[in-house]
């Protein structure tokens, strides 16, 4: 993603320093608690001076512990979340619709936004752990096979959203899984027609979710709420039927109230 977003900008207009130590942050979120340097080097794709400087100044700064061969991110790094849930008006206005959905349906909601290949959560309310792991804000899934993250791509221009694909790391996380490109175009066709989109174990089984788009007040998607379920309990085609009303109309309820610059 931060290439991608570089790539667009002059060289002037960029604090290359600055850009390289959050990738080094950012490495620390592909499941690795502590990274040596030449962990953070292979992760970034930065030369293993550049990695050192980076983390030995975030260990300087205080964003970063060091045991003299690991490096680890301290609680300080909460800082830079928590920045976004204080200046950010969407999670903090979603967060009491997911509460009365959730309860509404005894099942857990979740609000989530595209970033490049991922989506990410910004608020949830839990009634039950549907997944192994356990979501929470910040949480990132992939995109081309979670129900949020098609309602998200299925609101992009098709080349946008192929791009977008063509970049995706596609793997067969369950034997439902679709991953080839022009598969995925169809059913994001056929979700911007429906306006919702269902996901049946593809992501990890026994799990089903469905998604739909949130609007602002000036008629644009800007993220994505979904319901998740255990098959065992809900099946796909009953969680369209019992469900899909009780997300539009919570979508409805909260469009007015979804300023268009979140």
């Amino acid at each position: 993603m931060q290439k991608d977003w570089l790539a667009d900008r002059r060289p002037t207009d960029v604090m290359q320093g600055l850009a390289k130590g959050l990738a080094v942050i950012e490495a620390f979120q592909e499941g690795a608690t502590g990274l040596s340097v030449s962990d953070a080097a292979e992760r970034t794709g930065l030369d293993r001076a550049t990695a050192r400087r980076c983390l030995l100044t975030l260990n300087a700064l205080g964003y970063a512990d060091y045991d003299g061969k690991y490096f680890r991110l301290a609680p300080r790094t909460l800082r830079l979340g928590h920045a976004y849930y204080r200046s950010a008006s969407l999670p903090a206005t979603v967060q009491p619709f997911l509460e009365d959905l959730s309860q509404a349906t005894g099942e857990s909601a979740s609000v989530s936004l595209l970033d490049a290949t991922e989506v990410i959560y910004v608020a949830r309310a839990s009634q039950k752990r549907v997944m192994a792991i356990n979501l929470t804000p910040g949480s990132r899934l992939p995109a081309y096979c979670s129900s949020m993250g098609r309602v998200l791509l299925a609101a992009l221009p098709p080349a946008e959203a192929r791009a977008i694909l063509d970049r995706s790391e596609r793997r067969t996380h369950t034997p439902h899984t679709v991953t080839d490109v022009e598969a995925i175009m169809e059913i994001l066709a056929r979700v911007a027609e429906q306006g919702y989109a269902g996901i049946d174990q593809e992501l990890e089984l026994g799990l089903c979710s469905l998604s739909v788009p949130l609007i602002d007040s000036e008629g644009r998607v800007v993220a994505a709420m979904n319901i998740g379920a255990n098959v065992a309990r809900s099946a796909l085609p009953q969680m369209i039927e019992r469900y899909l009303p009780q997300l539009l109309a919570c979508r409805d309820r909260l469009r007015p109230l979804l300023d268009p610059r979140t």
